[in-house]
Formats: C-alpha cells, structure tokens, sequence
C-alpha cells in the first residue's frame, strides 16, 4: 500500500499558504527494533529548493538513502537528530520513547519552526501540527526526516556491531531476524537489547508480572494511536 502512495509538497503547500515559513517534517525509526536507540530527525526543506526522489526511508535502497541524505544535510535550511536508548525506552515505553526523540529532534534545530508535519504523533510543543497517518509516504518533508534517521540509526548500528559482535547489528539493524533471534538465544540479550520486547525477555526465560503488565500499556498506547487516522490539526 505505502508503495502506492504519492509522496509530495501537499500538506507544506498548505502549511506556506496559512502563513507558515519554517515547516519542520518530523519522523522516527527504529520503533520496531530489539537493539539500541530509536532515533528521530526533523528536517526544513527550502521550498525554493526542491530534492527530487524524496519517500518513505523503508522504499529505498540503502545507496539512495545516502545520497539524499547528504542532500538533505546540504541543502535544507535545517536539520536535527535526536535518539531515546534502550534504557529509556523500556522504563516508559517505545511509544512515549519515540515521541520524545521527535520533540528532541525538533528543539535541536537551529531555528524555529512555525509549524510541524508529524509522522503519525502529537507532540507537545506549543506550535501549530499535522499528524499525517504514513507521512513518510505522503509528505516531502516527513520523508527527508525518516531519510535522515533511517541513515543515522543504521550508522549507529554498524558501529555497534564491533562492540557487539555476536548479534550481527551491521546486517539487521537491531531488527528481529531469524538470525538475531537465534543469536539472543544463544548468547542471550546484551546490555543495550530492549528488555522489555518479547523477543528479548524471552531468551531469558519467563517474564516477570510487571513486564507483561508495562508491554500491554505500550500496546494500548500505540493501539489507540492508530485507530485515529487521517489527517488532523
């Protein structure tokens, strides 16, 4: 579905025709991963300067991110990047954790912005936002932020491999591939692995009641956020 979706200047267009000038695209990932960080970036596009083959980080290959990467570093009036570690997101969860680095990310910028274009959240910053359901497919904006994460998060990941080397970070990223599992269950977790996933706990035996208990919360949490939709103010 998300291949199908046109990625564009829809909703900055709108956000330049209310008055808005710096018009932030917000995105995070690593929201999935067993492993280290997730880690967000917002972005300002110079609408005067347009980046051609901007979508969704997940749709390219890993060479196209790079390079419009170091586009989007060059040529946009701003960027930041933020990240959440592992500890921290299992003592608040993944979603409270990846709300955080997207309002990090944005606090970083060099400059304000006066409006936000958010990847599927509300974040609590006293500035006018979109929550766009798949922005990183539908916003240019959105979609450079998720390219310029998605970069950095999978740099991390390669140098951790070195430090970690049982897991093979550099190949997965910290997902949850038959190899990674397979290695959690035999080495068992490491210190930056996220305790509170199942994959993770589970290679150390039966959760306890207050984990299952802390996971059901995130569920709920991430549940309810998708069930609103849409595009909303």
């Amino acid at each position: 579905m998300l291949k199908r979706l046109r990625c564009g200047l829809r909703y900055e267009k709108q956000a330049w025709e209310s008055g808005a000038r710096l018009v932030a695209g917000v995105d995070e990932v690593g929201r999935g991963s067993l492993f280290g960080p997730v880690v967000a970036a917002a972005v300002i596009l110079n609408p005067e300067d347009r980046i051609r083959g901007l979508r969704d980080s997940k749709l390219l290959p890993a060479s196209t991110r790079e390079r419009l990467a170091e586009r989007i570093r060059r040529r946009a009036l701003a960027f930041a990047v933020a990240s959440v570690d592992a500890a921290t997101i299992d003592r608040i969860n993944i979603y409270q954790a990846s709300r955080m680095a997207m309002l990090l990310a944005v606090k970083q910028l060099s400059v304000t912005p006066d409006h936000l274009l958010v990847d599927a959240m509300q974040l609590d910053l006293d500035c006018p936002q979109n929550k766009i359901i798949h922005g990183d497919a539908l916003s240019a904006s959105i979609a450079a932020a998720s390219i310029i994460a998605k970069v950095e998060r999978d740099r991390m990941m390669t140098d951790m491999d070195a430090e970690y080397p049982l897991y093979g970070l550099a190949s997965h990223k910290g997902y949850s591939t038959p190899r990674h599992i397979a290695s959690l269950r035999e080495h068992g977790p490491s210190p930056l692995h996220r305790q509170s996933f199942a994959p993770v706990w589970s290679a150390m035996g039966e959760a306890p009641q207050e984990l299952l208990e802390f996971m059901q919360e995130a569920a709920d949490a991430i549940s309810e956020e998708g069930e609103c939709g849409g595009y909303s103010a």
